[in-house]
């Protein structure tokens, strides 16, 4: 479990929490994390072959960084020395690394365990790498973010990143057997209410071993019903600005494309639950509507607009039905992103004929000069034309024609390339005429 509770000086006789009673005492004992430290996990790995780098443990809160940091200097053998990235400034990695550079000299070896190391600044980050370098300092760090965003690419460079995974129901439920073994007896609780326990959890083993300590202390056996109302249901990890927020979005967005209605409400519901700003999320939907959708369903946009419009005028929690009223139209509208690869070829498309001008017979000609020099000359008013269409060229005169717009067999797309089909016929006969 994540080493939260030390209490250096503390008396061994001292009451301990049960999260610390129950850390790990060796890696093999460390829950929930075999593709690290199983047999062929990565990190085992390392740790046989004897060449251990600097390592940045990337993973949600509760699943065993600082317990492992802690038993890697153990089994290698490295003094253990833990700071907090929120506490520590300056002068304090000063000393860190004075201190580990007298504990070199006289043989010992540092592992420099780093929890939040993320929120270290660019300069402060920085600091580390020459005392990585010549081997004063083991760095382990620990973050909630993701290091590729959050941490500086020379530090990358010289650690690598490795990925702790939320605790599984099977393995907090071996966590909560652990638990009562230790305490001699079962949870109070009726096989449902453990199951809703375990769900209560989160894939958060602290958190899981907190609420067992509360419930360790009622004397019935309580009901799923009984022990919701006793314990505070925990609030589900998001925020805003990290990277919940951005993979929360991001299962929404791939919901919605993937015509999956309730898989997108579901994580419409997570995000709102989460706090999210409900105006985020109508702008980011309208976004799909015209990225994912586009014409294929011209009247997504419309919900779109109109349920933020709703959202506006009602505010929440009522404003936040029209959204999800949205999401479900956009989920089961037909799907087509033409229209978007459409823009990004003709993007592409005039960043590389960015300086060839119009042809002259599309140009207005308001002066006789311009009339002289041909502005407007042979162009063929549409309207006036067979079908009401010349089929003259309107790209610049040394570019070959584009075609960018290719509309899919769905929805109102459907149309839109028989349409597309039936001037590219004509075109081309006038083009032979």
């Amino acid at each position: 479990m994540a080493d939260l509770f030390d209490q250096p000086g503390a008396s061994s006789s001292a009451p301990r929490p049960l999260a610390d009673r129950l850390r790990p005492a060796k890696l093999a004992d460390v829950i929930g994390q075999a593709h690290l430290l199983g047999k062929g996990g990565s990190l085992r790995t390392m740790l046989d072959g004897g060449n251990l780098p600097s390592l940045v443990f990337w993973g949600p809160p509760g699943v065993g960084k600082t317990t492992i940091a802690r038993l890697l200097a153990d089994e290698t053998d490295l003094h253990f020395v833990q700071i907090s990235a929120i506490f520590t400034g300056v002068p304090e990695l000063r000393k860190v690394f004075e201190a580990a550079r007298i504990r070199r000299q006289n043989g010992k070896g540092t592992l420099l365990f780093v929890d939040e190391i993320h929120r270290f600044n660019k300069a402060q980050q920085d600091g580390f790498l020459p005392h990585m370098e010549d081997g004063t300092i083991l760095l382990v760090g620990a973050t909630t973010e993701n290091p590729s965003f959050e941490l500086n690419a020379a530090l990358l460079s010289r650690a690598q990143v490795l990925v702790l995974n939320r605790l599984e129901p099977k393995a907090l439920e071996q966590l909560a057997a652990r638990a009562e073994k230790d305490m001699g007896r079962a949870l109070p609780l009726k096989p449902e209410a453990r199951s809703q326990l375990l769900d209560m959890a989160d894939g958060d083993g602290r958190a899981l071993l907190n609420l067992m300590e509360q419930i360790f202390t009622w004397k019935d056996v309580a009901s799923p019903e009984e022990m919701a109302k006793r314990l505070a249901r925990r609030a589900a990890k998001y925020d805003k600005s990290g990277d919940e927020h951005y993979n929360l979005i991001s299962a929404l967005h791939k919901s919605v494309r993937g015509s999956d209605p309730d898989a997108a409400l579901y994580w419409l519901a997570r995000m709102l639950t989460g706090g999210e700003d409900p105006r985020y999320l109508a702008r980011r939907i309208t976004r799909m509507a015209v990225e994912d959708i586009g014409l294929a369903d011209p009247a997504a946009q419309r919900q779109c607009l109109d349920a933020w419009e709703t959202y506006e005028r009602l505010g929440s929690p009522e404003g936040e039905l029209a959204l999800a009223q949205a999401v479900l139209y956009l989920a089961l509208a037909p799907k087509s992103n033409a229209a978007y690869a459409a823009y990004k070829n003709a993007l592409a498309a005039a960043r590389k004929f960015g300086s060839e001008p119009p042809p002259k017979h599309i140009l207005n000609a308001p002066t006789g000069m311009m009339r002289d020099q041909g502005f407007g000359a042979g162009y063929e008013y549409d309207h006036d034309a067979e079908a009401g269409f010349s089929g003259q060229n309107y790209f610049p005169e040394t570019m070959k024609r584009g075609i960018y717009y290719l509309p899919v067999e769905r929805g109102h797309e459907r149309e839109l390339k028989k349409r597309l089909d039936y001037f590219a016929k004509l075109r081309s006969q006038r083009n032979k005429g």
